[in-house]
């Protein structure tokens, strides 16, 4: 199997699981034109541990990281197999360059990687295993972290990094149109834009401290982080192309990026 592209997907909040918007399609598309992966490898900022685990259950359970919303979303099931031999493979690749990797036979797939990946792959019929966050990472131990898992796109595993492109909780607006977003959050999703139809990898790394509003859009970068993972994965000579996603609650940017291969239709390509 030849190299499989690497993908960013914003999860938005829980309720993008019945209320699909742009980006519900939008994965269901991309996932259509995907070459079919042995597995799907994705990184959350919703799973955050001092040293990087690894889902190994054969049989991840759907894990309803969240309250306060209505009941129908906490009796969604997501159940795609998981990958053992895979996920002992990513803790062999992170622990060749240092990374203490451990095996975690007990936890689940949290609500950034099944949501998403319900429409990705609605019939849960792709093998996945999930990939914690380390914590307390910068912009290019984020990277690094993605560069390293970057074999694994070789060996038929989907890399993704699930998180948000803007992620400002304390100004989301409920009534607001999906059509209608702020200033500095579009500004700020235009700056990631740019950056990454450059190929400027290095720049990136630093979007805390370079990006307009960059503090604003992300209060706590740990949403960012999965967008630094998915780079690091794909490497700077990957075209990239942005999945349409939109803005929920003028805030949310739901825009992810396509690293590498063939654009899907809904897919547009950034050109420098």
């Amino acid at each position: 199997m030849s190299r499989l592209p690497v993908v960013f997907v914003s999860h938005g909040s829980p309720m993008f699981a019945v209320d699909p918007g742009i980006a519900g399609p939008a994965l269901t598309a991309l996932g259509q034109q995907l070459p079919r992966p042995k597995a799907v490898l994705i990184v959350s900022p919703h799973w955050m541990t001092p040293e990087p685990r690894v889902t190994t259950s054969i049989a991840p359970p759907t894990v309803h990281d969240f309250g306060g919303f209505p009941p129908a979303l906490y009796g969604l099931d997501y159940p795609a197999p998981g990958q053992p031999a895979l996920a002992g493979r990513a803790i062999a690749v992170l622990r060749a360059v240092g990374w203490a990797a451990e095996a975690d036979p007990q936890r689940g797939l949290d609500h950034g990687a099944w949501v998403p990946l319900s429409y990705l792959f609605p019939q849960a019929d792709v093998p996945v295993f999930q990939v914690s966050l380390p914590a307390r990472l910068d912009g290019a131990q984020a990277y690094a972290f993605g560069q390293a898992l970057a074999p694994l796109a070789d060996e038929g595993v989907l890399i993704v990094g699930s998180g948000s492109l803007t992620h400002n909780l304390y100004e989301v607006r409920f009534d607001t149109p999906d059509a209608v977003g702020e200033a500095y959050a579009l500004g700020f999703s235009a700056w990631i834009q740019e950056t990454l139809a450059s190929h400027d990898h290095e720049r990136l790394q630093q979007t805390m401290a370079l990006a307009p509003q960059a503090l604003r859009a992300h209060p706590t970068p740990e949403h960012l982080w999965p967008l630094m993972v998915a780079a690091g994965a794909a490497g700077t000579d990957a075209p990239v192309s942005r999945i349409e996603g939109g803005m929920t609650y003028g805030v949310l940017s739901m825009d992810g990026f396509l690293f590498g291969g063939l654009p899907a239709p809904t897919a547009e390509p950034l050109a420098a």
